[in-house]
């Protein structure tokens, strides 16, 4: 025997969750299927945790940084109230309930296990079957992996779900991957006093921003103590009971922990996507701009592939929200998707960068300026104020299509240049504004002028 609801939805990430209220609200029958914790990794091992981590170890850089500006300071680093934030004010000791009460007061039935789908417009969990007479959606998010390196599979390393969780920071650490994640965690712990390395099988850090980005953070590491290792091939991993080691071509590499931050795999195998003639093993499903997958079938957040955790997934929700219910659009464009990395310097962008932008053929112009060149930038200091601002114009079309930020608070700066991406603002435009003097932003006016 099989239950008739309107809407099936597997997995509450950010997305997930919201389009479900949204659905609930809007007078469906909504059944929400979730296998760990509603909210999904953001609240419980991502963007939440990680960022009270970050924002704790600028406490302490800024602390270090007072002597010859404002006095002296004396700072002894301690993990135990980071932890306790972590644990207590962030993620309810990893518990859902408040975030299962908050998606059941709005009507859903809120089901705990692993959902599959079963046939077409049928989920089973465990010995329950639901017939989804409007469709199913899709928000399964990812999981973190980790590369084919020998030894590695079967050693206690940490992901991102261990290290939110740690009680103390170890004595040394070997980060596996100099992406976003790596590239946080692994400033935040050189921070609180853990002797740092990071392995990244790439010519670089940060390789999806500009390579001024990544030129910049593995200078501000190496000045910070956090040794960097680029290009690196790892041969062999192992473990002796008390520390890691990383075998490579002019070593070993050892350190009491090890972070595995290589990557992620998206969370569709064996889901059952076969009833609907999609592939599972493929690294996105392909949606339109309704996020329909097929007929009955939408997806979003990352395993649409357009673009990682909440702020996507919550923008798509949305839309998807509007295809389900029949309603109008806008629906979705991905010409202006901002993307922020938590270090110091924090790293902005939104966009296209100049590869990207050249490889699609497009006749740009670049302009770029230093923020410690800026007053603002000049006033605030170095250290401390180490970043540039970059601009990639469409030169044809006139207008922006991508841009990077990189310094003291280059999330928020960024915020004006989204806009002029999203917008499609003509850059004869920006160039007529009057910039705030003398804010961090004001540096924009430099970069325009440096377009020509």
């Amino acid at each position: 025997m099989s239950e008739s609801v309107d809407i099936v939805v597997i997995g509450t990430g950010p997305g997930g969750e919201d389009a479900a209220g949204r659905l609930a609200e809007a007078g469906l029958s909504v059944v929400a299927v979730e296998s760990r914790l509603v909210g999904g990794e953001c609240p419980y091992y991502a963007c939440v945790p990680t960022k009270m981590m970050a924002r704790a170890s600028d406490l302490l850089a800024e602390s270090r940084r007072t002597s010859g500006r404002a006095g002296t300071t004396t700072v002894a680093p301690d993990w135990t109230p980071v932890a306790e934030r972590i644990a207590t004010d962030a993620t309810d000791h990893w518990n859902d309930q408040v975030a299962v009460d908050r998606l059941q007061d709005k009507g859903v039935r809120v089901v705990k296990g692993r959902g599959r789908i079963t046939a077409r417009g049928e989920v089973t969990v465990d010995d329950q079957t639901f017939r989804a007479t409007r469709g199913i959606l899709l928000n399964t998010g990812t999981s973190p992996t980790a590369p084919p390196i020998d030894g590695l599979a079967d050693l206690p390393y940490w992901t991102n779900r261990d290290i939110v969780q740690v009680t103390e920071a170890p004595a040394s650490l070997l980060v596996l991957g100099g992406g976003v994640v790596g590239a946080e965690l692994a400033q935040i712990f050189a921070r609180f006093g853990t002797e740092v390395t990071i392995v990244e099988v790439a010519d670089r850090l940060l390789a999806q921003d500009e390579p001024e980005t990544s030129d910049l953070i593995e200078r501000v590491f190496t000045d910070q103590g956090i040794t960097v290792r680029t290009g690196a091939k790892v041969s062999a991993a192992s473990h002796d009971g008390s520390s890691f080691t990383l075998s490579l071509p002019d070593g070993d590499l050892t350190a009491e922990r090890l972070l595995v931050a290589a990557g992620r795999r998206p969370n569709i195998r064996d889901l059952g996507l076969d009833h609907y003639g999609v592939d599972d093993t493929a690294r996105a499903l392909p949606v339109d701009d309704r996020l329909r997958v097929t007929d009955g079938l939408w997806a979003i957040g990352d395993i649409t592939g357009k673009g990682a955790f909440t702020h996507m997934s919550m923008y798509q929700a949305a839309i998807a929200t509007r295809s389900i219910l029949g309603e109008d659009g806008p629906w979705a464009s991905y010409h202006a998707v901002p993307r922020v990395t938590f270090t110091d310097p924090e790293i902005g962008a939104v966009g296209l960068t100049e590869a990207q932008a050249r490889d699609q053929g497009l006749n740009i112009r670049t302009g770029t300026t230093r923020i410690p060149d800026s007053s603002r930038g000049w006033i605030h200091g170095s250290p401390g104020n180490e970043g540039y601002i970059k601009l990639i114009e469409d030169a044809d079309r006139g207008i922006l299509v991508g841009a990077t930020t990189a310094g003291p608070y280059g999330g928020e700066i960024l915020g004006l240049l989204l806009t002029a991406v999203h917008a499609r603002v003509p850059t004869a435009t920006l160039k007529t504004m009057i910039y705030a003097y003398p804010t961090f932003h004001r540096a924009i006016e430099s970069a325009l002028t440096d377009l020509g």
